[in-house]
């Protein structure tokens, strides 16, 4: 009952990693989906963002308006970390429900936890391995470009928003190389796979 944390900067490959992980059998616990969940209309986290960033990030339904929110925190150090301190708690005590509910469902599960922010919010975290998806800088500014029509000056804020290439490195457990193509970080994922069911036989 493996307990996975996969993480990668944005545009890494680690989504992809994640749907392979899942074909497989993996249970796959998105901490993205998480972040939206405990930022829903009407939950105290979302209120809490309102009052710290003013009304202008929420949308006209009363949900949280994203790209708003990002206008204001990408670029800000000091905004990002408020805005980290409000969601995070949140985020932790969601997913850890979610792990035990999925190893209460199939004690044997391997259970990935897809988390963007590992190293900068659950890295003491007690995985039983944390495997980083791995693409250079220059490739994921590319297919933010390309793939998410930002433009480089947009996809250089996000990627500098984030931890270094560097410090995700050093606590991989597993690289995956997503640079290159589909079936090359599949053959890697499916290796990563095999590996965790022979230690679990």
């Amino acid at each position: 009952m493996p307990l996975i944390a996969l993480t990668g900067g944005i545009a890494s490959g680690k989504s992809t990693i994640a749907r392979r992980l899942r074909e497989h059998g993996a249970v796959v616990i998105d901490a993205d989906q998480i972040v939206r969940d405990v930022q829903a209309p009407g939950s105290p986290v979302l209120e809490r963002i309102t009052e710290a960033f003013g009304p202008t990030v929420l949308a006209s339904d009363g949900a949280l308006d994203r790209a708003a929110l990002g206008a204001i925190v990408f670029g800000d150090d000091a905004r990002l970390r408020q805005l980290n301190s409000l969601v995070h708690p949140a985020v932790r005590a969601e997913s850890q429900r979610r792990f035990e509910k999925a190893f209460g469902d199939d004690p044997q599960a391997v259970v990935v936890y897809d988390v963007p922010l590992l190293v900068e919010a659950r890295v003491d975290d007690p995985w039983d391995l944390i495997v980083v998806a791995h693409a250079p800088a220059a490739v994921r500014l590319r297919r933010l470009v390309e793939l998410r029509g930002m433009t480089e000056t947009a996809a250089q804020e996000r990627i500098d928003a984030q931890v270094s290439d560097e410090q995700r490195l050093g606590i991989a457990d597993v690289v995956i190389d997503t640079a290159g193509t589909l079936s090359q970080t599949h053959a890697q994922t499916d290796a990563l796979w095999d590996r965790l069911r022979a230690r679990e036989s």
